[in-house]
């Protein structure tokens, strides 16, 4: 059971993102509680946060309801409001409807609202007002993803003491097409009140400093932002993992290792699995390798006997017109291709529109043979890790987009245009054909990289930067 303690002491080391890191459940009697969200990032600065005397600031998951400042085993949690009009306007709205598309390539179009943008500075302000006031002096504050990119900046203004970093979890984007925001002065400043501004590859640290440049005239050498009240600010790539040798165990243990038999066995003993994991969105490629899938068995290349694709789309945004026409038309497609090449008991593709444990994610981990992921346009992709780091048995096989960027780190898996279905279909061919010692050089390399490059290294390397940016501590250093 969870302790809580009312009205929690400042904190010298917060992080500051949308939600924060626990779920409220009710308890079979009737009590509510809190339990630890499920993640990689949770994972990732729990330690770090209990070492420092951390703090979590975040919006706890219900609108309209207004919560202090708790303790849960001894994690400081500070719930920040938020109304159902800035959950549509603010999230739904200026986050997901706004900076979503515009920041994943445009792939669907980012819609523009003042309304949207009042509401995204409001609440920015809100996140940024509860992080000082948590913040001990001196402090050093974490800031997460495109939902707060103002909240650096309006930190700064209000604890200029404190050592600010942010970081992006998605893509960001082009200047051609980051141009189209009206509010793009505005989001570039907001970054440049960080002193460490991450981004998943060197790409997006690019295109950011070329726009603190081109918008804000500021001068830039390396990776460094001179700006006009004496600070630097830093842009560098970061790319997030996963924990690695979590995953490995999970899949090993008999809980999991027999589930994976059970679905093998549901599935009627194909020879080859195909697995598709994904939130459902717009931007993963599910319709493109789910028509790929289909025309290799309608073409007779894969025989639904013998060939089975399983696709989990987790339910995604669901409030969202966009979505709500993703998810029917991807049901459509589906149902077409079991329709006219399944048989009773035997459908070529089953399909799970729902969220599973990560225990049963691994279990589908270890069912696969093929691995299939294919985004438009992704930050990381960290499904891909996942799988990896799940073959125990060191084989298997991923396709992997090139657009993913994942793909810079898994050179090794089979690497597609998720436009090109001609291209996916030969590339998914090649992987369920490939002998056993190919399917195990590729995959051996990839878990090397993986494991050595996990969801701690990630924390440590960033956390380490951020402190080298602090002027008292380079002073410490060189004393």
């Amino acid at each position: 059971m969870a302790r809580k303690a009312p009205q929690p002491e400042r904190a010298d080391f917060v992080v500051v993102a949308n939600r924060l890191p626990v779920d409220r459940v009710v308890l079979p009697d009737g009590t509510v509680d809190w339990r630890t969200s499920p993640g990689g990032l949770v994972t990732a600065l729990e330690p770090v946060m209990h070492g420092q005397d951390g703090a979590w600031v975040g919006w706890h998951g219900a609108p309209d309801e207004t919560l202090e400042p708790f303790t849960d085993d001894g994690l400081k949690l500070v719930p920040v409001p938020l109304s159902t009009q800035e959950v549509e306007e603010y999230y739904e709205g200026f986050s997901n409807a706004t900076l979503w598309p515009l920041y994943h390539d445009g792939v669907a179009f980012p819609e523009f609202h003042r309304e949207w943008w009042d509401a995204y500075l409001t609440v920015n302000r809100r996140f940024a007002e509860a992080a000082a006031g948590i913040a001990d002096d001196g402090a050093t504050v974490w800031v997460q993803d495109y939902q707060l990119q103002l909240v650096p900046q309006m930190l700064r203004e209000r604890r200029p003491d404190l050592r600010i970093g942010f970081f992006l979890h998605i893509p960001f984007p082009p200047t051609e097409l980051f141009l189209q925001l009206p509010w793009r002065r505005e989001i570039v400043a907001g970054l440049l009140g960080a002193d460490l501004i991450g981004f998943q590859l060197p790409g997006g640290a690019q295109n950011f400093l070329r726009l603190a440049r081109g918008q804000l005239r500021m001068d830039t050498k390396g990776d460094t932002v001179r700006l006009p009240d004496g600070r630097t600010a830093r842009a560098r790539a970061y790319p997030i993992s996963i924990d690695a040798r979590a995953f490995e165990e999970m899949a090993g243990t008999p809980e999991v290792v027999q589930r994976a038999e059970q679905i093998h066995a549901d599935l009627g003993h194909p020879k080859t699995v195909f697995l598709g994991v994904d939130r459902l969105d717009y931007t993963k490629g599910i319709k493109q390798r789910i028509r790929a899938f289909g025309e290799l068995i309608a073409e007779g290349a894969l025989d639904p006997e013998d060939a089975a694709f399983v696709q989990v789309a987790t339910p995604s945004r669901e409030r969202v017109e966009e979505y709500k026409l993703l998810r029917d038309e991807i049901d459509r497609l589906v149902g077409q291709i079991n329709g006219d090449t399944g048989r009773i008991g035997r459908p070529p593709i089953t399909y799970l529109h729902s969220s599973f444990p990560r225990e049963e994610m691994a279990a589908l981990y270890t069912t696969a043979d093929i691995m299939v992921v294919t985004p438009l346009r992704d930050g990381m992709n960290l499904v891909a890790k996942e799988f990896v780091a799940c073959r125990r048995d060191g084989d298997g096989a991923l396709v992997l987009s090139e657009f993913a960027g994942a793909a810079k780190e898994l050179k090794q898996a089979y690497l597609v245009n998720p436009y090109d279905i001609n291209g996916l279909k030969a590339s998914m061919m090649e992987a369920a054909s490939a002998p056993e010692a190919e399917r195990k050089r590729r995959m051996r390399a990839m878990r090397k990289q993986v494991f050595e490059n996990d969801i701690d290294r990630w924390a440590d390397r960033f956390l380490t930067d951020l402190k080298q940016a602090d002027p008292t501590a380079e002073a410490d250093q060189t004393g």
